[in-house]
């Protein structure tokens, strides 16, 4: 009988780049919900290292993130399913590594969804997000069950395109 595998770390699955970044033609089902051109894939650690560079009271959105991803790799896009789940991903890592005691966590809640949503997905869900936004001086609302960040659009952080 085999040995059960051991389940990854949050902070484990950050580090697995699985070969990535990696730039792909776009076909022509993807054309349809993302444009033409050259798409890149980002590596889960490129992600993280761009939600780090978000300041206290700045915010970023998923769109944001994928315009410095592929202004980095030099495509016209970066996949918008793999940059939202290395951010999931990132958000679960840095709060694994608070609860281990480290001081230096990447400020997941400081990334939003487009539209300024936060992201119910992310470690404690919405309630943990809205009361560090709220302790950073963000005003939130409720459209139905989704919270939002009022003119989060004015703390969006222009960031500069992630590094090579």
């Amino acid at each position: 009988m085999a040995a059960k595998s051991k389940k990854k770390s949050w902070r484990e699955k950050l580090e697995d780049d699985k070969d990535l970044p990696r730039i792909m033609v776009l076909d022509e089902n993807d054309r349809k919900k993302w444009g033409h051109g050259r798409c890149v894939i980002p590596a889960p650690r490129e992600v993280d290292a761009l939600m780090k560079k978000v300041k206290p009271g700045k915010l970023i959105t998923i769109a944001e993130l994928r315009r410095a991803l592929s202004e980095k790799h030099h495509t016209d896009t970066a996949c918008p399913i793999t940059t939202g789940i290395f951010a999931w991903i990132a958000a679960h890592a840095a709060n694994e590594a608070e609860l281990a005691g480290e001081a230096k966590a990447t400020p997941w809640w400081r990334t939003l969804k487009t539209g300024g949503e936060l992201n119910p997905k992310y470690p404690g869900g919405v309630e943990a997000a809205a009361e560090r936004l709220r302790d950073e001086g963000h005003t939130l609302f409720q459209k139905g069950e989704r919270w939002f960040v009022k003119d989060y659009d004015k703390a969006i952080s222009k960031l500069p395109p992630a590094k090579s």
